[in-house]
């Protein structure tokens, strides 16, 4: 497929269109969505030149339009095609064995079943180079106002819909996921403490509170305590 070739658009992408491309500022992930990116591109701007990195689930492929011409990266999407990315599952990844140097999760297993979530760490594993390093962002079900909810109502609040997010997890979930998979944690940062009453308001003015929600992060950055979760996780040598 040539670059720029209009591809394939599923799912909410056939009826949303492109819109991570041009996100809306109204939209209440919004202010998390920036912070996630912000992060992301710290560390993919560390890179050398010519690092081959492989975005899984990457969407419109935002990311690999941006870092093309300095790394040498790659997306794949089950719902998106383009010049750039390549329609195929996370759990059944079309690339050899140890092709890539690091690669991105980026709010993706959450969208998947239990059983496949494993299978996606473990195909992510299977195409890293021994001490490659996985860039992954989740949701956090047990963030702060999710666990004072709990103790007043019995249950946690989700981070989306049952059908949008069926592999919802408390984050210490997730890490035991990883290191059953057979990797190492590198680094852990929380982006967005849930503080009642605040984040209320957040969400409902995103675009207008989005100094607040940068404030929250860097006054209380407690992981367990933040909305999303990003791991720098590591291949072992030799596996």
């Amino acid at each position: 497929m040539q670059e720029g070739a209009p591809g394939a658009r599923l799912g909410e992408y056939a009826t949303r269109g492109e819109y991570h491309r041009t996100p809306d500022p109204h939209w209440d992930y919004y202010p998390t969505y920036q912070a996630k990116l912000r992060l992301v591109r710290a560390y993919l701007d560390r890179l050398p030149r010519g690092t081959r990195v492989l975005d899984a689930g990457c969407g419109e492929g935002v990311l690999v339009d941006e870092y093309s011409a300095s790394l040498d990266i790659h997306g794949v999407d089950p719902q998106y095609s383009s010049g750039r990315v390549q329609l195929a599952s996370i759990t059944a990844l079309p690339f050899p064995d140890a092709r890539f140097d690091r690669a991105l999760c980026l709010d993706v297993l959450e969208h998947l079943s239990f059983d496949d979530q494993r299978k996606a760490l473990d195909e992510l594993k299977r195409v890293l180079v021994p001490e490659g390093e996985l860039v992954v962002t989740v949701p956090n079900l047990a963030h702060l106002q999710s666990r004072i909810h709990f103790l007043l109502r019995g249950r946690l609040i989700r981070t989306a819909s049952e059908q949008k997010h069926p592999g919802d997890r408390p984050i210490a979930e997730y890490l035991a996921l990883v290191r059953a998979a057979g990797f190492e944690l590198v680094a852990r940062r929380g982006i967005f403490p849930t503080i009642p009453v605040l984040t209320r308001l957040i969400r409902r003015h995103p675009q207008t509170l989005a100094s607040l929600h940068r404030l929250l992060t860097r006054l209380i950055p407690v992981p367990g305590w933040c909305f999303l979760n990003l791991l720098v996780l590591r291949k072992p040598a030799g596996s």
